[in-house]
């Protein structure tokens, strides 16, 4: 995950550097670091060859990646503004990082951790200065995947969340806020839809090519053009809600109940669009455009996937 990172930043730009905390022999990190570099360089050459960027500027995003040894980690660290931590993730390894990132750097550095399973808030006790920490869950591969999930303590100061925030919106990332909850937003939904989808093959419901090619021409084409609230809005809350009373009395009844949100906007009448209120409050914008937006959304989809067709 830090090779990608590294690459996400240079590709924008930035100067970085990956820094080995193990204090190996010379020829140890020598390996290491020319492991490091190939890989990276590996992914770029991939990237000019499916044409999304020129394969010249290669060795241009790679000349910005530094990959420092053990030695040089006070200096680097000391005058670094943004850290990322990415260290095996595991408490003690945390520990470790996290103990030798506060004794060397600055303490207005923000202290970005990207673990994809630890709370934020188990963290805070490893570190000095806990405002600044925040954790910072990116998605592979991290140099072409947009969104990087960020999760805040009841202590982080919004400083620390507005100087990450802008510095991974100018390399061209979407960070979101969540809370400090396992999963944080992305892993939490798609582990539910893998394990169903598992679940289904079990069964025998369908086979694995089937349902990869309904996931990827039905849920997931509708999912990339709308977001998951946003679509329970477009087609109705009454929608989930009947829904899920069905397939909780047919298929799993601990799978499928619908959280009381769902329960409680639907006794309220708040059933999304076509109510002029659910999640999202419709009353002010002109729906007729808004549902031309979500089909022009849906379409370019459809081109991309190969599958828009004029009429006959």
């Amino acid at each position: 995950m830090g090779r990608g990172i590294a690459l996400a930043f240079a590709y924008a730009g930035y100067g970085i550097d990956i820094v080995d905390l193990k204090n190996r022999a010379g020829a140890g990190f020598d390996r290491l670091a020319q492991e490091a570099r190939d890989e990276m360089a590996s992914s770029l050459r991939i990237l000019a060859e499916l044409e999304a960027m020129p394969s010249e500027a290669v060795p241009r995003v790679l000349a910005r990646i530094r990959v420092v040894p053990e030695g040089g980690a006070a200096e680097t660290l000391a005058r670094a503004e943004v850290i990322f931590e990415a260290v095996p993730e595991t408490l003690d390894a945390k520990r470790d990082a996290f103990g030798r990132i506060c004794a060397l750097a600055a303490p207005d550095t923000v202290l970005a951790s990207t673990t994809s399973t630890i709370l934020v808030t188990d963290l805070t006790p490893l570190a000095t200065h806990p405002a600044r920490i925040i954790n910072a869950h990116w998605l592979n591969p991290a140099y072409v995947i947009p969104l990087v999930e960020l999760s805040a303590h009841p202590g982080t100061a919004p400083e620390a969340i507005t100087r990450l925030r802008d510095l991974l919106e100018d390399i061209g990332k979407v960070p979101v806020l969540c809370g400090p909850a396992p999963g944080y937003i992305v892993p939490r939904l798609q582990a539910l839809i893998m394990n169903e989808a598992a679940r289904m093959v079990e069964e025998g419901v369908a086979s694995a090519e089937e349902i990869d090619k309904a996931t990827r021409y039905g849920l997931g084409l509708r999912f990339a053009a709308m977001g998951v609230i946003e679509f329970i809005d477009f087609g109705g809350n009454d929608i989930l809600y009947h829904a899920s009373r069905y397939l909780s009395e047919r298929v799993s009844r601990e799978r499928y109940t619908a959280p009381a949100i769902v329960g409680r906007l639907m006794h309220e009448g708040r059933i999304g669009l076509k109510s002029g209120k659910g999640f999202y409050d419709y009353r002010k914008r002109d729906a007729g455009a808004y549902r031309k937006d979500v089909l022009a959304r849906t379409l370019v989809m459809l081109k991309h996937a190969g599958l828009h067709r004029p009429p006959r």
